[in-house]
């Protein structure tokens, strides 16, 4: 037991900016420039029944050689501080079943502000990764724009990686 516990104690360790959230079982970091609406849609994954670990500055830590695992300091744990609201407590707000403590990040999904001019891949055929703490994490980069509903797109995002990590490629398929 003192082994496990000083792996974890003394594992490799970076704060990062973003929420972390367990959508359908994956753990969905959303990463993003400041006011790119992160916690907004973290709100509202909550909201339609998935799980918040960290909001803002997510604690990860790299255990083994592919395992990177996220969660929140214990003074900011359950809380999220949302753009004109201030700061909730989601564990109050929506019950015991909306948070958790810790979750490994499998998924990085970056919001980028809408650009006419950026190129984006429609297809999926191209793949992203995000480096953190030296293990590379499958990222999606979603576009934001007034209107469009992100955290339907971060579901399907966690349900295509689900897919994904099973063998299956849709857009490779259909190609």
């Amino acid at each position: 037991m003192l082994t496990f516990f000083l792996e974890r104690e003394f594992a490799p360790t970076e704060v990062v900016h973003g929420v972390l959230v367990d959508v359908f079982g994956v753990g969905v970091m959303i990463m993003g420039s400041s006011g790119a609406g992160k916690s907004e849609c973290g709100l509202e994954l909550i909201e339609r029944g998935h799980r918040l670990v960290a909001d803002d500055a997510v604690m990860i830590k790299r255990l083994a050689k592919n395992l990177i695992v996220g969660s929140a300091a214990s003074t900011i744990q359950h809380h999220m501080e949302v753009r004109g609201l201030g700061i909730v407590d989601v564990e109050l707000l929506f019950g015991i079943g909306s948070v958790r403590d810790e979750k490994r990040v499998s998924l990085v999904v970056r919001l980028d502000p809408w650009n006419d001019n950026t190129e984006i891949d429609r297809l999926g055929m191209d793949e992203h990764f995000c480096n953190l703490l030296g293990v590379d994490i499958r990222e999606y980069i979603l576009p934001v724009a007034s209107g469009r509903n992100i955290s339907i797109l971060v579901e399907v995002a966690a349900l295509q990686h689900r897919i994904n990590a099973s063998g299956r490629n849709p857009a490779k398929e259909l190609n």
